[in-house]
Order: C-alpha cells, then structure tokens, then sequence
C-alpha cells in the first residue's frame, strides 16, 4: 500500500511492501502524528509545547511523552557544548529538531506492532525503513533535481540538516546565530530519533560536526561543507 498525508507541515508518505490488509496501522500512523502536532507545534498557541515554553504546563507537570522530549534535547545540548539549544534567550521554546525524529520513529514502532516488516516513512525526507535493501537518495544542497548519493539502507533511518528548505532556520545556541560552515549534513542510524537529533546538532556545530556525528556510536555520516568538499564515514552504505 502507499498513502501520503500532510502532516505537521509537510508530506509524510507511507509504503508498505507486505501483503495484507494495513489500513488500520496507516490510520494509526498518521492519527499519531496529527496528535503529535497538536501537542508539540510550536507555532499553536494551545498546544502543550507553548503552554510549556509559556510556563504553564497542563495540570502543573509535563507529560510523559514531554518528558521524554526533555531528556532528549539536554542530552544533546549537553553532547553539543551548548550547540543545540532549543531554550535560546528571546526565542520561544521549540523542540521541533527532536519531536519530528522522535514521533515518526514512534510511528514506525506501530507499524511493526502492526505485522509489517517491510515498509518505509518518509516525513519530507527523513526517513526510517523496515526490511530491505531500500535505496534512499541525498539530495544536493544547491541543486534540487539531483543527488549528491545514493544509500542502500535496510532496517535503519536517513535524516539530514541542511539550509535549501528553509534556509538560516538552524542557530548555533552558543552564539545564537546562523550556524555556518556546512551546506547540509545526512546520518545513517538505527532510529530516526538518533539520525534527525544528531543531524541537526551536528549542523549547529558547523565544521565540527562532521566529525562530532561520526564519532556517535552507529552513526554514519555525509556531509557537505561551505567550500563543496564531501565529506563521509567509511561505513555509508553508499550504492
């Protein structure tokens, strides 16, 4: 089956190569993650997020899934030196770098709850299969209608950073500026939650982050620096 839906601001595709009837795990899926927008946006005024970035959580505490959305963005600010910051001064609170990965790695979870053992989702390109080999593409950072590579991925997640969708919109917490030095950065991971998180915080890094990402265990990397050099880990399943 294949099936795409606009989801928290861009097109989350589904297929799924099994045979059998998945409707129900589909509608599961994107029930979910219109869920997941409804608590986590940023951009609602009523959404648990901006209730917490305002400092009136529903009921006096966070929520579980919140929590966990906590931890994930200190751990990575923590790894970062303060790079990744989803707190800066003068800024409302967004975790988005976080939710996105997290929430569609959830969703693939109920996928494979489901039966399926053969599918990719694909949340405006990150992207997290199940089965494989899947041939998941890169795309250039200056050039919209080609690749810069092509990764043979089975049972893994493809995320990247970069600055052609929307331009300056990843900031350096330690200096609360653009971050600079990359044109935009792909990891490989065993979740999306690990590859979305680490792309963005390595991106932040700026040169540094290449290496940063790399030396994450399970991560491996492809990067395109301001000067058009490529660099990659030795282990990127390229085709």
């Amino acid at each position: 089956m294949r099936r795409v839906e606009h989801v928290m601001g861009l097109p989350v595709s589904l297929r799924i190569d099994d045979e059998g009837d998945f409707g129900a795990a589909a509608d599961e899926v994107y029930a979910w993650l219109r869920q997941v927008d409804a608590r986590f946006s940023p951009f609602k005024h009523d959404s648990e997020v901006s209730r917490y970035g305002r400092g009136e959580p529903a009921d006096g505490e966070p929520s579980a899934d919140l929590r966990e959305v906590l931890g994930l963005c200190e751990q990575y600010r923590a790894a970062t030196g303060g790079a990744f910051d989803v707190t800066l001064p003068g800024r409302p609170f967004d975790p988005c770098a976080v939710v996105k990965g997290w929430s569609v790695q959830r969703a693939a979870g109920l996928l494979s709850a489901a039966g399926a053992r053969r599918f990719c989702l694909n949340a405006g390109g990150d992207v997290v299969v199940s089965g494989g080999p899947w041939r998941i593409g890169i795309r250039h950072p200056e050039q919209a209608d080609r690749v810069c590579a092509v990764l043979a991925v089975t049972d893994a997640a493809v995320a990247t950073s970069g600055q052609y969708e929307r331009g300056d919109h990843i900031l350096d917490g330690r200096t609360g500026r653009p971050a600079t030095g990359l044109l935009s950065l792909t990891v490989v991971a065993s979740t999306l939650t690990e590859a979305d998180a680490t792309a963005t915080a390595a991106f932040a890094l700026g040169t540094g982050g290449p290496a940063w990402a790399a030396a994450r265990p399970g991560c491996e990397v492809f990067a395109v620096d301001a000067a058009r050099s490529v660099l990659r880990t030795p282990g990127l399943p390229v085709v």
